[in-house]
Order: C-alpha cells, then sequence, then structure tokens
C-alpha cells in the first residue's frame, strides 16, 4: 500500500493588534447597525421589525384574535431573530405599554407591566395582536416596495426596512445604547409631526425654526410639563439637547382647613412606586417635615398621589422641595441618532423628516411600478379574452377540432396572434363567462385597468403628483389616528439666561475698515457743542480707520454675516471691551470663522420680535447678482459656530446684507459701472438655507461691488479704481423690475477703471479711500458737487504711475488733524 503524503497548509503571521481591532470594529458594527439603533426610515429596530413580521406572517391583526405571545415570539427566534426568548418577549412587552410607546405597536391581553415598575407575567400567561395603526407601518409591503433579506439560516426571507406612512421614529420615539454611542429620542404628537411633514411638502425649503411652528415638543405617553424650550430648539436644530420634565401638580383644600398635594402625572420613563418611595423616605429621614401622609390612589381612571400636609405647610413652597430632592423633576437627554444607509448619524429634525419623506417617495414609486406591471398583466390577459369572445364561434370550433389543450394554445396562437399567456387564459376560461353581461363586464373591466394604467404612468413621470398622493395619505392618517397632546410645554421659572446677569446699558460699537470690533459705554463719547475738536475713539494705525460705529444696547444682537453664507450671532455684551483709544478685537478672533473666510456685513438688532402689521427682511446679494429676502426671525435662534444665512453657488460669496422693510428701494452697484434699483417686494421672502434669485443680469465679468437701502433724499457717490467718481442725486437712480441689466452709475472707461466701492451720503459723511501703494486719501463730501448721473465723473485725487485705489469706505467718526496728542479732557472752546 502507498503511503499517505500529508500537504501541509500555508501558516500566515497576523499581528494580534491588527486582528483584535478588526475583529472589534466588525462586532461594534453589528450591534450598532443589527441590535442597538432605530432605522430612521420606518423607526424600528430589528428585534422590533422581527416581531411585527412574524405577527403579520400569523396574520395576527387588530381584527384577528389575540394569540399567545409565546406562540408568536417562537416564531420570532426560530425564524427571524437568532437570540434569546427573553429580549424578544420584552420588546413585544415595551411595544404594548401604553406608558412607554405614544402609540402602542401591540394590543396585549393580560399583565403586561405597570407605571409602578412591576415585571410583566410570563409569555405563557399572556396573548398579544398587533394594533390598528401597525397596518400604516406595514402596508404595501407585498407590492415590493422594500427590499427582502435572507434571515439567519436562509429558510425564510424578511423586510430590510418596513414601507411606514408613519414617521414611528419621532412619533414613538426610540432608546438604545450601541458600541460608543447611543440614542434617545423622545416620543412625538402624531398630528404635529404629520403637519410637520405638510408643511414640508408645501415648502421643501422650511427651516428647524419653521417647522417649530408645527412641531412644538415632545409629546410623552405619561403627560405632565416640558419646562422651557431652549432645549427642545437645541436638539431639533442640532440633534443633541436636554429637556427638563416636571410632574403636574394640583393643590386641593381638606375639609380641616390643610391642603394636599395631587400628583397626577409623571415624568416619562419614570417608576411611580420608587418615586412614592423616595417622598416617603425624605419624609422620615425629616429633610421634608410638612408632609404628614403619603397615599397613592391610582387606579384604571387615572393616577392619583396624595400628598397630606401639615397644619400652616405652604403647598407651593412644599412643591419646590419636592422638585429639587426627587424625580418629580428631571432632566432627559435627547440624541437624535439613527441609521441612515447603513451608517449612524446624528440628525436634526429637518433631517429627520427630510429622509422619511424620501422614504415614501421611493415606497410610492415602488409601490406605482407595481400596481402598473400587474394591471398591465391583467390588461394583457383581457385583450386576449376580448379577441376570444369577438371572434367566439371560431374560438370554439378550433377548440374542438384540437386533439388536446397544447394543439388548442398552439392554434390559438397561430390563428390570433396571441402570447402564451393569453392562449392559456382563453382555454382556462369558463363557460359562465361567455354570456352576455359577463362579456360586457370582461369589456369595461379592460377599459377600467386602462385608465388606471395611464394613472400609473402619469404618477412615475410627474413628481409633484407623488408629493400630493403622500401628503393625501399624510391627511387620512391625521384624521384617522390623530389626537390631543398630552405634554404641555410651559415657560422655566428657573431659566435664567446669560442676559438676566447682565445689566442694560446703552453701548457704542465701532468696526473699522481692517476688522477690529470693540464696545465702550456710550458715556465715554462725551456730548460737546458745535466747534469742539471730538473725542478720539481709536487709536488705529496709519492704514486703518472707523468704518461703522453702532449705538445699542448690551442685550441687543450683532448678526455677522460671512463671504461663505453664513451668519453668527454674537450679543453686544459678548463684545469685548476696550479702551477708549484701543483697536479693539479682531473679528475674525470673535468668531469661528474657516480659512479664507470674513464677514461681509454686520446687522445690529434690537429684537427678533416684529410687532403685527410691520416687516423686517434681511436682503443678502452676492457677488455673482443673486438677492436673497429672509424674514428677520429666521435668524433668531442662534448657533454658536454658526449656520447657513445663504446656500452660496461655486464661485461666488456674499457680499453684503441689509435690513428692509418689507417696501424699501434696494440699489445695487456693479464693478463695471452698471446699477440697478429695484424694490424688495419683487423679491419674495425664502428660507434661510435657500438659493436666492437673480438681482441683476450681469455682463461677462462682471461682478457686484456695493448694496445699499435707498433712503429718499440722499446721494450716491462711485468711486473708481483710477481715483475719478462723481456724486449723483439718489433719483437720477429710476426704479426698474430685478434681474434687469440696469442702467451706468458710472462709464468703466480707460480713464476712469473699474468701480471700487458705491454708496450713500449726505454733506456730513467723509470717504476713505485705499491705494494699492498704502495711501488713505481722506475726502469730504462738501467738497464734492452733486452732478447728473450720466456724466463721466471728475477726479477725485491724482495717483502716482501704477497706482489703484483698491477700496473705498465711509469714515464713521471724524477726528481732527491736530487732536494726536490731546487728552481725554480736551473738550469744546468757549
Amino acid at each position: 500500500m502507498a503511503e499517505e503524503t500529508t500537504q501541509e497548509l500555508p501558516i500566515s503571521s497576523i499581528s494580534i493588534e491588527k486582528e483584535l481591532k478588526k475583529s472589534y470594529l466588525d462586532y461594534a458594527m453589528s450591534v450598532i447597525i443589527g441590535r442597538a439603533l432605530p432605522d430612521v426610515r420606518d423607526g424600528l429596530k430589528p428585534v422590533h421589525r422581527r416581531a411585527l413580521f412574524a405577527m403579520r406572517e400569523l396574520s395576527n391583526f387588530h381584527n384577528r384574535p389575540h394569540l399567545k405571545s409565546a406562540r408568536i415570539v417562537g416564531d420570532v427566534i426560530g425564524k427571524y431573530h437568532p437570540h434569546g426568548d427573553t429580549a424578544a418577549y420584552d420588546t413585544i412587552v415595551r411595544m404594548a405599554q401604553d406608558f412607554s410607546m405614544r402609540y402602542p405597536l401591540v394590543d396585549g391581553q393580560g399583565n403586561f407591566g405597570s407605571v409602578d415598575g412591576d415585571s410583566p407575567a410570563a409569555m405563557r400567561y399572556t396573548e398579544a395582536r398587533m394594533t390598528k395603526i401597525d397596518q400604516e407601518i406595514i402596508a404595501d409591503l407585498e407590492k415590493e416596495t422594500v427590499d427582502f433579506v435572507p434571515t439567519y439560516d436562509n429558510s425564510h426571507m424578511e423586510p430590510v426596512v418596513f414601507p411606514s406612512k408613519i414617521p414611528n421614529l419621532l412619533i414613538n420615539g426610540s432608546s438604545g445604547i450601541a458600541v460608543g454611542m447611543a440614542t434617545n429620542i423622545p416620543p412625538h404628537n402624531l398630528v404635529e409631526v404629520m403637519n410637520g411633514l405638510i408643511a414640508m411638502i408645501d415648502d421643501p425649503n422650511i427651516t428647524v425654526n419653521q417647522l417649530m411652528d408645527h412641531i412644538t415638543g415632545p409629546d410623552l405617553p405619561t403627560g405632565a410639563f416640558i419646562c422651557g424650550r431652549a432645549g427642545i430648539r437645541e436638539a431639533y436644530e442640532t440633534g443633541r439637547g436636554s429637556i427638563l420634565m416636571r410632574s403636574k401638580t394640583e393643590v386641593e383644600k381638606n375639609k380641616n382647613g390643610r391642603e394636599s398635594i395631587i400628583i397626577t402625572e409623571i415624568p416619562y420613563q419614570q417608576n411611580k412606586a420608587f418615586l412614592i418611595e423616595k417622598i416617603v423616605l425624605l419624609v422620615k429621614d425629616k429633610r421634608i417635615e410638612t408632609i404628614a401622609e403619603v397615599r397613592d390612589e391610582s387606579d384604571r381612571h387615572g393616577m392619583r398621589i396624595v400628598l397630606d400636609l401639615k397644619k400652616d405647610a405652604i403647598a407651593e413652597v412644599v412643591i419646590n422641595q419636592l422638585y429639587k430632592l426627587t424625580p418629580l423633576q428631571r432632566s432627559m437627554g435627547i440624541i437624535l441618532l439613527s441609521i441612515v444607509n447603513n451608517r449612524p448619524e446624528i440628525l436634526n429634525l429637518r433631517q429627520i423628516l427630510e429622509y422619511f419623506l424620501l422614504h415614501r417617495k421611493t415606497i410610492v414609486y415602488r409601490r406605482t411600478a407595481y400596481d402598473l406591471k400587474k394591471a398591465e398583466e391583467k390588461a394583457h390577459i383581457l385583450e386576449g379574452l376580448k379577441i376570444a369572445i369577438t371572434n367566439l364561434d371560431e374560438v370554439v370550433e378550433l377548440i374542438k377540432q384540437s386533439a388536446n389543450p397544447q394543439e388548442a394554445r398552439i392554434g390559438l396562437i397561430a390563428r390570433f396572434s396571441l402570447s402564451e399567456i393569453q392562449a392559456q387564459s382563453i382555454l382556462e376560461m369558463r363557460l359562465h363567462r361567455l354570456t352576455g353581461l359577463e362579456r360586457e363586464k370582461i369589456v369595461s373591466e379592460y377599459e377600467e385597468l386602462m385608465r388606471q394604467i395611464t394613472w400609473f404612468k402619469q404618477v412615475l413621470a410627474d413628481q409633484h403628483l407623488v408629493m400630493k398622493i403622500i401628503r393625501d395619505e399624510f391627511t387620512e392618517i391625521i384624521e384617522q389616528y390623530g389626537d390631543e397632546r398630552r405634554t404641555e410645554i410651559i415657560e422655566a421659572p428657573d431659566e435664567i439666561l446669560p442676559e438676566d446677569m447682565i445689566m442694560q446699558e446703552e453701548m457704542v460699537v465701532t468696526v473699522t475698515h481692517e476688522g477690529y470690533i470693540k464696545r465702550n459705554p456710550v458715556d465715554l463719547y462725551r456730548s460737546q457743542r458745535r466747534g469742539g475738536k471730538g473725542v478720539k475713539g481709536a487709536n488705529t494705525i496709519e492704514d486703518d480707520f472707523v468704518s461703522n460705529m453702532y449705538t445699542a444696547s448690551t442685550h441687543d444682537t450683532f448678526l455677522f454675516f460671512t463671504s461663505y453664507g453664513k451668519v453668527f450671532w454674537r450679543k453686544v455684551y459678548e463684545i469685548p471691551q476696550a479702551g477708549r483709544i484701543a483697536r479693539g478685537k479682531a473679528v475674525v478672533n470673535l468668531l469661528e470663522l474657516t480659512e479664507g473666510e470674513k464677514v461681509a456685513a454686520i446687522l445690529p438688532v434690537s429684537s427678533f420680535d416684529i410687532p403685527e402689521g410691520q416687516e423686517c427682511h434681511v436682503m443678502m446679494i452676492t457677488k455673482k447678482g443673486i438677492v436673497k429676502k429672509t424674514v428677520l426671525s429666521e435668524f433668531r435662534r442662534p448657533i454658536r459656530r454658526g449656520k447657513i444665512a445663504l446656500t452660496i453657488r461655486e464661485d461666488d460669496e456674499i457680499l453684503g446684507a441689509v435690513l428692509t422693510n418689507g417696501t424699501n428701494d434696494i440699489l445695487v452697484v456693479t464693478r463695471k459701472g452698471m446699477s440697478v434699483r429695484f424694490n424688495e417686494q419683487n423679491v419674495r421672502s425664502m428660507g434661510r438655507t435657500a438659493t436666492g434669485v437673480k438681482g441683476i443680469n450681469l455682463a461677462e465679468g462682471d461682478e457686484v461691488v456695493s448694496v445699499d437701502v435707498v433712503h429718499e433724499g440722499s446721494s450716491v457717490v462711485v468711486v473708481t479704481e483710477n481715483g475719478y467718481g462723481k456724486r449723483s442725486e439718489v433719483d437720477e437712480y429710476r426704479l426698474i423690475k430685478r434681474g434687469g441689466k440696469g442702467v451706468f452709475a458710472i462709464k468703466a472707461s480707460e480713464r476712469n477703471g473699474l468701480v471700487v466701492g458705491a454708496m450713500q451720503v449726505t454733506d456730513e459723511d467723509e470717504l476713505m479711500m485705499i491705494t494699492n501703494g498704502g495711501k488713505i486719501i481722506r475726502i469730504s463730501m462738501r467738497d464734492l458737487r452733486v452732478i447728473g448721473r450720466n456724466t463721466q465723473g471728475v477726479r477725485l485725487f491724482k495717483l502716482d504711475e501704477g497706482e489703484k485705489v483698491m477700496a473705498v469706505d465711509r469714515m464713521a467718526e471724524i477726528i481732527s488733524e491736530d487732536e494726536e496728542g490731546e487728552d481725554e479732557e480736551g473738550g469744546a472752546e468757549e
């Protein structure tokens, strides 16, 4: 016998560090994607989805009898979820608890636990079935609307996601701890969330701020109060936040004249028995000495915890003590984390709704495509039956003469040009369908199918029609499942804002041409009589000067619009206070700007609340002539790192921004000397992240250099790079429509060169012009006479050879030439 030869397997060296890292990452992603976090589309974790799918496969619907929980759990773990029966049963239990889920997904019969923390009965004792709202989650599942994948043992197929019509992620919330991350999404009111989705369909550019007009905040199953809106706003805008929940209490007077505190609603996820135990311990330890007795009078009609107070006890004081020492008041951290395209992402409110709408669009398209395919298949069969009915005698004779069904089928196909399916349908047609009534029914059914096919094709070709279908579905769901809010949002009485600790004081805020900013009390700039020398406001360097000066309260807000289309907020008290002759702090160091980003405009705002009947907008313009008008209130909710004010197009940047009152005229001047004056009513108000519309039709190579709100009676000065310019009355710039080419502000001729800047001025103003040689030239507007707009302009000053004007700005405060060296007490002469 020949000796057996053994073949040695190749051995490779693997770094244990790399192997551990890879294996742990695989494990982490498995936990993140496959167990702990919900999908943004249907708001379910895999175990929830598998439990509901198993109930669907068992036909365990809301209008069918309950099934034993053990039967359902057996199917879940045996077919779909390869984990313990306890995990599957706990999932079904939680979906049945009306104090855990805002809209329960399981209708339980038996002991499914209580708000006191009681454990549910064993699965062999309880029964369950789906709730009515589940039909909206699994609707159209059979119409190829979602993908199916093999189960863990390849014995069955399960859906990757449900084609949910309801945004379950928000209305029922979710919580879970994965590897290195966690999610905690509170439940919301279905009507509010649906209204938010409808508003997003009506206005795709809707902002989080506008969405909060519809979705006011979480709506918790246990009711109670949410104190303050700051945490809600932060969570909706950033995906992270914290809310303060507070129990609902009442004070009743007893017959003996003493008072009792009645607790009727407690914070979400709070154990009632533990809460009562905590209060009893506080009374026993004499940390609260004014409570005489604690009783739990809760029943099937609702919660009622009674705290009888001692004589002369003040109920409000006791309630405040309870808020501080017990879970009667507790905070809840919000983390809007979910699975998006197989990746965990923290989303804001708008993004969650956007992803759900995108999911619904996909479902409607796939459902319509399926219905179209089925309708065409049926119409194809009916076409064959119509041919058979029309040629009935000939068809019957052909079948009679055929030796077998195969021969008959081939004969029908050859004689009437039918397909195999049509021929088989004719052969399988019952004799009763040959009656006159049935023949008419086939024809009318075919015509109805053709109308349906036309409709399905219209839907697939028209996105607006798809969105209308989705909108109508949302409206139907509101009518069918909508209910009132349970949780009331109240103002936080103890919410102390930073400005509450800052004294209101009038400040003068100065900004230099080079971008230095500071504030000082208005008293520092003491009042002087005519003829005084003035007080020096900043010790600027040779190539810098104060270009803007604002008077504002310490509680006012400054909006900083940057070239990259972002807006930053800073309260006046956050602007550094510097000495009277100090330059201040560079704006770039005050804001979190990215590389290359610079401040394009600064707008002081005293209040974002506009009185009824009045308007206030922010009008922005880019170098490429795009304008956008946004209601000022859109900018009322600040984020420290800034947020989008205008979506910038490629190779463009914000040039400026101005405040308007709804009826203002806007004057725009370009590099090549063109100008457009249009009324702001030509620009519709848009959302904060919109792109904008064309404000001026620019010639090739041209760009905008200035924008301003027109003030009647003022004049416009235009300065060119070669040191020429002119000053014309603002009335010379006639009103035209937005988007036009405009009229000449000044001719950008070879003599004049291109326009450097333009602005409105009065006789009191002084202009500062900076050249590429580092020189600053100051010109008083009293020395520049007003001339017609159609003129060439005059020489403002003579430049050296090769020298160009690089920038022009208005000087905000006039400093005497001989002021250097004067002390602060130097005042007006008699």
